[in-house]
Formats: structure tokens, sequence, C-alpha cells
């Protein structure tokens, strides 16, 4: 059975290619001087470059006979995910440059894109579509509060906007590639698989970010309950990135769910206009 995808029929997916930090030095803790935030966003962004080319491949798998709009859609989606690795290859190369160790983080995504080895695409597929879910609460948390940025470099800010605003925007590509993939499945195996696959997913999502996080702290010396009442604060109190998100990501798990039953293009305009406003003003200085 075809479903019908409920992405807007007039959204565009535009890679945007910019480059953010080339030249500059990037301070230890970049987020406002807060060891806590800046050790749980350079976590995130160590995970960035292998798994999102894992992202790719596994979206790239199903394309055979999408319908045009989508096959486009996946197009775009690559190009941006490629600009996004590129960039945070950058980013994460002055992480190091300030002093972090992060070969063991690296070596955790390895060993987790390792157990995806020889079984079928279709899973790794929901993999994907379950961290794309991911990536699209946590961006559109990170726009929608702006004091979440407030204390951090603005150059990081800038790339970390940017990529949320294209995370945003193609949140529903790998979604609808799942749909399409599982269209002769039942509602309720479908269902069954991508909230067992979002539970496991979970679980190893917030592990590893955490024990990631950590790592950094320890290498600042920060350890114990310190390091972790710090993490928990920015995680769930202020600006409480999981807290805030944790409605959006429960609708996962509804009858009905697609990514786009929320329209947030609004944050997209929102913060395209940021930059637009910051062009702007470095031309004028």
């Amino acid at each position: 059975m075809q479903l019908a995808a409920k992405t807007p029929a007039d959204l565009t997916i535009t890679p945007r290619d910019r480059r953010f930090g080339r030249g500059s030095v990037q301070q230890r803790w970049w987020y406002g001087g807060d060891p806590y935030a800046t050790a749980f966003h350079n976590a995130l962004s160590v995970t960035f470059p292998k798994g999102e080319a894992f992202f790719i491949e596994s979206v790239k798998a199903h394309r055979d006979g999408v319908p045009p709009k989508l096959e486009a859609e996946i197009r775009a989606f690559v190009m941006q995910e490629v600009m996004h690795t590129r960039e945070h290859v950058a980013f994460n190369k002055r992480v190091v440059d300030a002093g972090y160790d992060v070969a063991k983080l690296e070596r955790d995504v390895e060993e987790a894109l390792a157990l995806t080895k020889g079984r079928p695409q279709i899973l790794n597929l929901a993999v994907t579509m379950a961290l794309e879910h991911y990536t699209a609460i946590l961006a559109q948390t990170m726009l929608r509060y702006q004091h979440y940025w407030s204390r951090a470099d603005a150059e990081s800010v800038a790339m970390w906007k940017w990529h949320a605003v294209e995370e945003i925007e193609h949140k529903g590509v790998a979604y609808d590639t799942w749909l399409h993939a599982t269209r002769d499945w039942s509602r309720w195996k479908r269902w069954k698989v991508k909230s067992i696959m979002m539970l496991l997913v979970s679980y190893r999502f917030w592990t590893k970010r955490w024990a990631g996080s950590m790592e950094l702290l320890r290498q600042d010396g920060i350890t114990g309950w310190k390091a972790r009442f710090g993490l928990l604060r920015h995680l769930f109190v202020s600006p409480g990135l999981v807290r805030r998100a944790l409605p959006a990501w429960l609708s996962f798990f509804l009858p009905g769910f697609h990514p786009w039953n929320h329209d947030d293009r609004a944050l997209i305009s929102l913060a395209d206009s940021d930059y637009a406003d910051a062009r702007l003003a470095t031309a004028a200085e």
C-alpha cells in the first residue's frame, strides 16, 4: 500500500554552502565559558562526520523508485549532509586545537557504525529515520529558544544555527524514504519496528553522548558529582535541551506521526534573516 507523505508540497530544500571559523582560534570553553555546555556540544559534533555519511548511504540505498519530488529532496539532503560533514570536521579540528583529545569519542562512533555492517539495509534506514527525528527536534529547540546561544562564541553559534536550519528543512526526507521503502508493510508492523528502533537509538544516543561529555569534562579536571550535576543542569534545567525537546520526541510514537505534522519553517526564515543581518553588519564595518 502506497502511503501519501505529509511533507509540504511547497517545501524547497536549499543547500547553503557556508564555511565557519576558518582561520579563527576557538576558545576551549567556547560556549560562554561553560564547560558543561561546551562538552556536550563538542561530544555531539564528534558524531557528525561519520554519522552523516551513514545517513547518506542509508537513504541512498532506498532511493530507487521513489516519486520524483522525493528523489529531488534526497539529492538536496545529500548535498546538505556533505556540507555539514565538512563543517563539523573543521569544528572538531578546532576542538582538538583547543587541547581536547577526541580519539576515544571517535572510536565509540566507529564501533557503533560497525554494528550496522551486514544487517538488512531497511534497519539502517530505520536508524537514520529515528536519528533524523532527533537532530530535527534538537535543532528546533536550539532555534526556538533564543537564549540558548546567548553566551556562546558568535562564529560557533553561526555554524550550529546553520546546521539546525538545514536539519529542520530536510527532516522529512529519511521518514518519507522509510514510508516508501515499507509501503507494503502493515501499519502495525511499521509502527512496531520504528518504535522499537527509536527506543534503542535513544538509549544508545544518550548513553554515548553522556559518556563522551564526561570524558571531555574529565580532561578539564571536572569529575564525579560536579561533572554529572553540571551536565544534568544544562540538559534539563537551563537551557534544558532535553526537557524542552521531550514532547516532540514523544510525538514520534503517536499514530499518524510525520515530522511535518508540525510545520516549523518559520524558524528557518528567522535564522536565515539572522544570517542576512549578520552579513549586512559585517559589510558595514
